[in-house]
């Protein structure tokens, strides 16, 4: 078995959380804050048989980016600087560990 920790910012994370409980695993998360994402996440935390790690992966990968919109602005002061081009870019980051369980007990 695997216990394996994804640190996801909180908007993904709960799609991921939503996305894996959909695919029939059972997971616990906690809202941490830290440096890792510079941002609040969820630390999402659930034990998987060694076969399920790809799917699970596979679930939080599809899940995890976020999508913004950045629109270019114009400015009043004369001076120039430069302005982020208007554009769809792809932002949100995920740190997954996984470890390697010798037992689990459920009571």
């Amino acid at each position: 078995m695997k216990m394996i920790m994804a640190v996801i910012s909180k908007k993904s994370g709960e799609k991921v959380l939503e996305s894996l409980v959909e695919a029939g695993y059972m997971a616990t998360f906690s809202e941490t804050r830290g440096g890792m994402l510079r941002q609040s996440q969820l630390s999402i935390f659930l034990g998987v048989e060694d076969d399920a790690v790809p799917k699970v992966l596979e679930i939080i990968k599809r899940n995890y980016k976020l999508q913004k919109s950045v629109h270019q602005v114009k400015a009043d002061q004369e001076e120039d600087f430069p302005v982020p081009e208007t554009g769809s870019f792809q932002l949100g980051s995920a740190a997954v560990f996984i470890w390697q369980l010798d037992k689990i007990e459920k009571y």
